[in-house]
């Protein structure tokens, strides 16, 4: 199996898995009992947050552990429109975010807020003038994903932090894509939220983080025992938190090493799409893109074909986000950079992973020549063409 859906899902990597396995066992202990059999657990957990908060410029006071990226957005939206009403309830955010900030966005549009939504540009790029012209007097919040999830733009992010600074709004970023991938300094970029999830950079699943800058009042999103600073009740998953700090610590060693190696892949596949395959689109930004991404889009066929093809010659990729895989349907994410629906429709999310080679990139590259070729054979506007020689 060649596995190309790491922007779904990671393998949660060997060192991580050794860092775990003593808190599911001896060290299963309760981090909030009274005894010294805690301590241990205590202890593990605030040094997860300090290398955390580490890794982003932020205090370790400033991290809470959650289940993951949608739990975070959810509480940043939320918890934030609601801890601010008395100020102001309008919000900005982009048409392409993920379905969690989505989501969020139309319950409080149920509850009486103002939600504008930005368009992107054809790369998938936030308009820094669109975004300044939509601020209002009761604007309290803008959220803007680090990097999109589907084809793998990176956004402006200190620009925006640097506009929200300016006229005093929270600014809360979905780095679910982009941490540990891109380089983030939540002080530097004017972050004030900021979503994370384990899963993403080869930690188990269900556990993740939000970063809180100090000094902003978001109340409790779960409500119970006074675990996570009384912010977030629910004993802690210390097994998943252990994994997700020796997963960053890993990333972080990795951090070059990584980047120059799927830089190398991801042109490499590029290149021979673009050259090889006739009636192909690479969608996102070439300049700002994550380096792992590669979303592409070939005329004449459906990509869910492709993708099925694929999978039978044991290649894993997708067709956009995980989270929406069955609702099959077009992408919002290429709607909204205006795609046409002859391209988007034969659209395919390869990501790579810092276990794939140039060998795999070889075949891969070659299988999806053959089987676009094989699948085109189907399309009689396609083969009018091959006819009248344009092909």
């Amino acid at each position: 199996m060649i596995y190309l859906d790491h922007a779904a899902t990671t393998a949660v990597h060997p060192e991580v898995i050794r860092e775990m396995e003593p808190y599911f066992g001896e060290l299963y202990a309760n981090p909030s009992g009274v005894y010294e059999f805690s301590e241990d657990a205590k202890e593990i957990l605030q040094r997860v947050r300090q290398r955390i908060a580490d890794s982003i410029g932020a205090e370790s006071n400033e991290i809470y552990f959650t289940s993951g990226g949608t739990e975070s957005d959810n509480w940043a939206l939320v918890g934030a429109a609601e801890g601010m009403r008395n100020r102001g309830r309008h919000i900005i955010t982009s048409c392409i975010e993920h379905h969690a900030i989505l989501r969020a966005c139309e319950y409080l549009e149920t509850r009486g807020y103002d939600i504008t939504y930005l368009p992107v540009d054809a790369e998938g790029r936030v308009s820094i003038e669109e975004l300044e012209r939509a601020i209002r007097p009761d604007t309290i919040l803008i959220s803007i994903m680090f990097a999109n999830n589907e084809v793998g733009t990176v956004q402006p992010i200190q620009e925006i932090g640097a506009i929200a600074e300016r006229n005093g709004i929270l600014f809360h970023t979905d780095a679910v894509q982009a941490y540990l991938h891109e380089k983030i300094d939540v002080g530097k970029m004017g972050i004030g939220m900021l979503s994370a999830s384990s899963h993403k950079f080869q930690g188990p699943k269900g556990v993740g983080f939000l970063y809180v800058r100090s000094g902003i009042d978001l109340p409790s999103f779960l409500h119970g025992g006074s675990q996570e600073r009384g912010r977030r009740a629910g004993t802690e998953n210390v097994a998943g938190i252990v994994g997700m700090g020796k997963a960053v610590a890993v990333g972080e060693r990795e951090y070059q090493k990584n980047h120059e190696k799927m830089l190398s892949l991801r042109e490499y596949l590029l290149h021979r799409l673009e050259t090889e395959i006739p009636f192909c689109k690479i969608n996102g930004s070439r300049k700002d893109r994550l380096d792992g991404n590669v979303n592409v889009s070939f005329r004449f066929l459906e990509g869910e074909s492709l993708i099925i093809l694929l999978d039978m010659e044991g290649i894993c990729v997708s067709g956009g986000s995980a989270c929406a895989a069955s609702e099959h349907t077009v992408s919002h994410v290429l709607q909204g950079i205006g795609l046409p629906p002859e391209f988007s429709r034969g659209t395919i999310r390869i990501s790579l992973g810092a276990e794939n080679t140039i060998e795999e990139m070889e075949y891969v590259a070659d299988k999806i020549k053959e089987l676009v070729g094989n699948l085109r054979e189907f399309s009689e506007e396609y083969l009018e063409l091959q006819e009248k020689g344009f092909v």
